[in-house]
């Protein structure tokens, strides 16, 4: 599972049939069928237009996909949320992330070692704590499409949207994340343990937030257009003092 996420970073379109050949090529006796099931597990599907085959919530309401054609140009216009799976040295978590799409601020996140919905909609409350988009999208699986998530969206205000089948890239800002926050930081330190993990992602999402540049951000930090300008010396010392205990 371990080469199979990292092989999976690197190339998220491959499906099945070429995760098994990758890694029989790396000298891995496995069968598609172990390949496909293990995949399962890490909740991965090749990226790319197909037919999906997320599960979605039974019964749940149909939303529509409000994206189309729609110019991002202000913070808090779009949020988006995505599961990932984040290995460790023994074991794996699942991490949520909620993603606003013109900042690339992350707004709030959480880690749970089984897919249940609820640290979903925690992580969903804990965002709203702080702010409120006007569109909220992801894609059908059952942990966003569940009546608890969508209904405290609406009961916000928020307008709801969801990705159509075979659109593989409206999620692609968090999924640049993902490539991020494993790349720099999961692949380089081997969290051994549920709190290393969780103090080492505390850290790296505050470097992402308030240090990290952005080259699509006109190498602005996300927190400078999420938050405004840090030209506030309040704002300026509380954040150092964050981060100087943090790498600490």
């Amino acid at each position: 599972m371990r080469l199979m996420d990292e092989q999976y970073t690197k190339t998220p379109f491959y499906g099945c049939l070429r995760m098994t050949a990758q890694l029989r090529r790396q000298g891995y006796a496995v069968n598609h069928k172990r390949v496909q099931r293990l995949m399962q597990v890490m909740d991965i599907q090749a990226i790319y237009p197909k037919r999906r085959t997320s599960i979605a919530d039974k019964g749940h309401k149909v939303y529509p996909y409000l994206l189309r054609n729609l110019t991002i140009t202000r913070p808090n216009q779009v949020w988006s949320a995505d599961i990932t799976y984040i290995r460790m040295l023994r074991g794996f978590m699942y991490l949520v992330a909620i993603i606003d799409w013109y900042s690339r601020y992350v707004v709030a996140w959480q880690l749970s070692n089984t897919l249940d919905g609820r640290f979903c909609l925690d992580t969903l409350k804990q965002s709203l704590a702080q702010g409120r988009p006007e569109i909220f999208n992801t894609d059908q699986g059952v942990q966003f499409t569940a009546q608890a998530f969508t209904s405290c969206l609406e009961g916000a205000g928020i307008r709801v949207s969801m990705d159509g089948r075979g659109r593989a890239f409206d999620n692609i800002f968090i999924e640049r994340l993902w490539r991020s926050v494993k790349y720099e930081d999961i692949y380089l330190h081997e969290y051994a343990t549920v709190p290393e993990l969780e103090k080492g992602l505390e850290r790296y999402f505050m470097f992402y937030n308030y240090e990290r540049l952005h080259q699509s951000l006109s190498y602005q930090v996300p927190a400078e257009v999420h938050l405004g300008s840090f030209d506030s010396p309040l704002l300026n010392n509380k954040v150092s003092s964050i981060l100087t205990g943090l790498w600490s």
